[in-house]
């Protein structure tokens, strides 16, 4: 176990925990103590400390665990306006070091002088009182989408698999954070950090999954959000069955990017159409099921290949790939993730604990038939069944229902050809918004527009708003922008 942080907080805010929407805690001057972080994130201005905060915010003198913190401090107090928390996705993914991996992915200057950036481990993520499911290695190579299922038969065959994923879950020795580690209680774990920092109100930058954090949040505590910049979005479902099954669309929005890359490059032999590319992959798939190449299967292909869509600058290491495969030749060593057990499990535990999913095979088999024939890539992949299918029914609240009450302060940027948010999940938590958020949408592809992307019209009007408070006086479309 990755060893805890050494800096505690030195005396927490008095809070009363209430039912839904949120909880009040008065902001209060700094509390934390801040040094050092630990080795595996350090960065020469990242300083760390923690938070307890309660397990179950309905008994909040109950148990506490303990929630890494992370800060960039503004070099500029002159011009500092506040703090911006971040988040970097998953669920499951730790964020402790994402203000530096933010400053160092050309997030401008102006903003990061504006704001202290602030980061931190999710409950049951990283340093944060992790949570596990005692997955095997072989577990965890099969990834996050289930295998491509062809037949009804295919999809009972893997509830097996998923019912005994679901079973190491809820009796493992983190089972107690079972029916507390959900969005809604991460919101008020930032609201806590938000008041341990004596902040009145919270500017956030959330990309991925953080999106549907972050609009928790804002709902759950309107009144102390400040900027919230949501990028690359989930639909106001947050990461429930219809956005896994969106994955299979998004793989079908980007990959004509892709097969246009693969056509003007016929060194790698994939065709010299996008026509042909597509066919391609089809072929590889099915020939990858029937035998497996140095260790890659038809599944190992479409995971393989969903990922690396995630970026422009991947897209010759995915031609490459694609190559090896086709003709036998060597695969340059893909590295695992660090900590994959925990960034899996921590999936499971946010994703199965926030909404209920399909119950039954019967569900299952009618969603992959009608996702096989409507996104034939991966559809039959993304619509099989998990484990949230065998979930402990246990839920200590409904889930958080995103609307239009609240401040007009949210700032929703997207890519429109996002493999992993796709753009119609982001439409549909545009209308769930109504008045209180603007949308910016640039005609690029990948996952991830601020500010790791090229297009500066998006960049440019996320950087105003963030640094003065301005939003576009409706949606915004950015149009395409040629590559450097």
């Amino acid at each position: 176990m990755r060893r805890t942080l050494s800096l505690a907080l030195a005396a927490t805010a008095a809070a009363a925990a209430t039912a839904m929407p949120g909880m009040s805690v008065a902001a209060t001057p700094d509390t934390l103590r801040w040094g050092p972080c630990p080795e595996d994130v350090a960065s020469p201005r990242l300083e760390c400390s923690t938070l307890e905060v309660p397990l179950d915010y309905r008994d909040p003198g109950g148990r506490q665990i303990e929630i890494a913190i992370s800060r960039l401090a503004s070099e500029k107090p002159s011009q500092r306006r506040g703090v911006l928390l971040t988040n970097p996705g998953g669920p499951g993914g730790a964020g402790l070091d994402y203000p530096a991996v933010l400053a160092g992915s050309r997030l401008p200057q102006k903003v990061l002088n504006s704001y202290d950036v602030i980061g931190f481990d999710p409950r049951g993520v990283g340093r944060s009182a992790p949570v596990t499911c005692d997955l095997t290695p072989k577990q965890q190579a099969r990834g996050n989408f289930p295998p491509y299922a062809h037949t009804a038969a295919d999809v009972a065959r893997e509830a097996g698999n998923a019912r005994t994923i679901a079973e190491q879950c809820a009796t493992s020795r983190t089972a107690w954070m079972l029916p507390h580690t959900t969005t809604a209680n991460t919101a008020r774990d930032m609201d806590r950090i938000r008041a341990a920092l004596g902040e009145p109100k919270l500017s956030y930058l959330g990309h991925s999954y953080g999106t549907y954090l972050g609009a928790v949040y804002t709902t759950m505590f309107p009144g102390r959000s400040d900027r919230v910049v949501l990028d690359s979005n989930l639909g106001p479902g947050g990461y429930d069955v219809t956005a896994m099954r969106l994955f299979a669309r998004g793989l079908e929005d980007r990959f004509p990017d892709f097969a246009a890359f693969a056509a003007a490059h016929p060194e790698y032999g994939l065709g010299t159409t996008p026509k042909q590319v597509t066919a391609k992959f089809f072929d590889l798939a099915e020939r990858l099921e029937a035998k497996p190449v140095q260790g890659i299967d038809g599944d190992a292909f479409r995971g393989y290949t969903f990922d690396r869509l995630y970026a422009d600058a991947l897209m010759a290491q995915l031609a490459e790939f694609w190559q090896a495969l086709d003709t036998d030749g060597p695969i340059p060593p893909i590295p695992p993730l660090p900590n994959m057990e925990n960034l899996m499990s921590a999936r499971f535990y946010a994703i199965c604990g926030d909404t209920r999913w399909p119950g039954t095979v019967r569900e299952y088999q009618r969603n992959v038939v009608v996702d096989r024939l409507r996104y034939p890539m991966l559809g039959g992949s993304t619509a099989g069944i998990g484990p949230c299918a065998f979930w402990p029914t246990e839920r200590v609240e409904p889930s958080v229902r995103i609307g239009d009450r609240g401040p007009s302060n949210v700032l929703m940027v997207q890519n429109e050809r996002d493999p992993g948010t796709p753009l119609a999940g982001a439409q549909e938590l545009r209308r769930a918004f109504g008045k209180r958020a603007t949308m910016v949408t640039a005609d690029q592809g990948g996952h991830g527009v601020y500010p790791f992307g090229r297009n500066t019209c998006a960049n440019s009007t996320v950087t105003a708003f963030l640094t003065t408070g301005q939003r576009p006086s409706q949606d915004l479309a950015c149009a395409a922008e040629p590559s450097k």
